[in-house]
């Protein structure tokens, strides 16, 4: 039997229109409008898809776990009903800021109480912050080894291989990377989309008991490790768009009119 841990974020529909946010100046945070629900993080439903490809190869059990302050309990249960069998919130309002040294502190800690556990699984990054930190920095705290944007994870005989997203230039490729377990991977787009759950199923993972942990109950209560960094400015940048017809007597003077703009734009 196989023990996963998949760490999974609540974040803002990335798809919603940028208009429909707004920036909270004092809080430095982004504020979306009414209408807009909570989505699971699009890299840890990757992650999630890539740990449920191994429950289909062999005997596994997926603990998930999500961190933060009034989780939205029916896009959570979205976990169990694809497949995952335990469902562990960290709440507390302590979670409502923090950067991600603070939240990998926090998740190492919740998966050092559940002792047990061969394979952590975690999104490349965050749609909403881009970080792409927690994920290493819970496999720094742990002491295990880490392997970051896999597009392929298998496990077999105690170790994980992973078949690791490479970008050199202009080419993209893959590496092959096997390490001893328990490690720690991180999933990128490349693994996949999420499967999806039958309304049965969504409608039995809400009647699943769900496990609530707060600050105090993982023992950190004197162990506050504060914020390694701190947000100077958040904003949503303008953007603005110019649009000129280039013209010509024949396709040919167009394509040489064009030529002479691009050039005295510096843009070749």
């Amino acid at each position: 039997m196989i023990d996963i841990i998949v760490c999974v974020k609540q974040v803002a529909d990335p798809e919603a229109p940028v208009s429909s946010f707004k920036i909270d100046p004092e809080a430095k945070r982004a504020i979306s409008g009414n209408g807009i629900p909570p989505v699971l993080n699009p890299f840890d439903e990757n992650a999630l898809e890539a740990a449920l490809r191994i429950k289909d190869a062999q005997p596994a059990k997926i603990t998930v776990i999500s961190m933060g302050q009034r989780l939205a309990r029916p896009v959570l249960q979205k976990t169990l009903a694809v497949g995952a069998d335990e469902l562990i919130l960290l709440e507390d309002e302590l979670f409502n800021s923090f950067d991600s040294y603070f939240t990998a502190y926090v998740l190492a800690a919740a998966i050092k109480k559940i002792e047990k556990y061969d394979l952590i699984l975690c999104g490349r990054e965050a749609a909403d912050s881009d970080a792409g930190q927690v994920g290493p920095g819970i496999a720094e705290i742990l002491g295990i080894p880490s392997v970051t944007i896999a597009q392929k994870v298998e496990v077999s005989d105690g170790k994980v291989k992973v078949k690791r997203v490479v970008t050199n230039g202009y080419l993209d490729g893959y590496e092959i990377i096997e390490a001893p377990m328990p490690a720690l991977v991180t999933a990128s787009n490349e693994i996949g989309e999420l499967r999806s759950a039958t309304v049965m199923a969504l409608l039995k993972a809400r009647k699943k008991e769900v496990t609530v942990w707060n600050y105090e109950n993982l023992g950190l209560n004197t162990a506050l490790p504060g914020e390694r960094t701190s947000m100077l400015k958040l904003f949503i940048p303008v953007r603005e768009a110019h649009c000129e017809l280039i013209k010509g007597e024949n396709p040919k003077q167009v394509g040489e009119n064009l030529a002479l703009k691009l050039r005295e734009s510096n843009l070749i």
